[in-house]
């Protein structure tokens, strides 16, 4: 087996970090560094130097965010009475790109989990109910995943809004436009006659 340079091998265990990529991955992505413009991939380490020490999270929501507050935290044309609950801010980019949504977020950075250590502490439940107290809430929604950690989440800040008077609603799940029952799996085939409505 041939052998690479102790710095090439720092630079592929450095891009296997990133979700999803191996060994062969991280080395195809090294290569293709080493390969393209110098300019290039210098412009990309000083990206992510900048990015990394200067990205943080919001103060009201939690979502990355150069300055202390977001910018969908403070635009003055956002529904402050509705706040959408996520695990992450990919979540609140589908949510942007894909509906009409005009309310306020709160990103939990994650799931409860017990068993990988994260807990109310980890995923800022105590900044959320600080939120909930602020007295401008009328309706939270629980966006969270449909695994169990993510029911169990959204059972928790439900009962913490219940103790403040707020409207609580949870995404509606099941069958997807465009799908065909018979190629559903059984749990979100369960959950669409769970949660089914009024035919209009």
């Amino acid at each position: 087996m041939a052998e690479q340079t102790p710095l090439l091998d720092q630079l592929i265990s450095a891009l296997k970090l990133l979700p999803g990529v191996g060994q062969k991955t991280a080395q195809r992505m090294a290569f293709h560094l080493l390969k393209v413009d110098k300019d290039k991939a210098r412009a990309l380490g000083t990206t992510i130097v900048q990015a990394v020490d200067t990205i943080r999270h919001c103060e009201r929501c939690r979502n990355y965010t150069e300055n202390q507050i977001c910018d969908i935290c403070a635009s003055a044309s956002r529904k402050v009475s509705q706040m959408c609950i996520v695990e992450t801010p990919t979540d609140v980019m589908a949510i942007e790109n894909g509906t009409s949504y005009n309310g306020v977020y709160f990103i939990l950075m994650g799931k409860l989990s017990p068993l990988d250590g994260i807990g109310p502490d980890q995923i800022g439940l105590d900044q959320l109910e600080h939120r909930l107290q602020s007295g401008d809430l009328k309706e939270i929604i629980l966006a969270t995943s449909s695994t169990m950690e993510g029911e169990v989440t959204a059972h928790v800040i439900a009962e913490m809004a219940a103790k403040y008077e707020l409207k609580t609603t949870r995404l509606a799940q099941g069958v997807p436009i465009g799908g065909e029952l018979e190629y559903l799996d059984l749990n979100t085939l369960a959950q669409a006659f769970n949660t089914r409505t009024d035919y209009q």
